[in-house]
């Protein structure tokens, strides 16, 4: 998936207008990268189109603790969106990752964040 294809997808599925797919795809991308441990990150970043890497670089090799909420509310700070658009950002962008990606790479990317994260992409479509 290219990268333009990828911003489709996401204003399609979190229902924003096309100027705040990329904003919400950086954030969500940024925040994620907090979230898992480096590794993964750049495994993930890896079958990515290249504009995707940058902001999956990962601040410490560790993986930062922190739930749902906490993600959302990064997510919503950095894209400066509602926590409302931000939660359905966040959803749209998972599961445009998990078409994007590998299933491996996506159940690798799943298997460090809490199981909240697993329903709100199962809702998605």
């Amino acid at each position: 998936m290219d990268y333009n294809t990828f911003l489709d997808t996401v204003t399609r599925r979190a229902s924003v207008p096309p100027e705040k797919a990329e904003p919400l795809t950086r954030a969500t991308l940024t925040t994620l990268a907090e979230r898992l441990t480096r590794g993964e990150a750049q495994d993930l970043a890896s079958e990515l189109p290249k504009p995707m890497w940058e902001p999956l670089v990962s601040p410490t090799p560790e993986a930062e603790r922190f739930g749902l909420d906490e993600f959302i509310n990064r997510v919503s700070r950095r894209a400066e969106v509602s926590p409302d658009e931000a939660r359905e950002g966040v959803r749209a962008e998972l599961s445009t990752l998990r078409d994007a990606v590998s299933d491996g790479e996506f159940r690798q990317v799943m298997s460090q964040l809490p199981r909240d994260f697993e329903a709100l992409v199962g809702a998605s479509g």
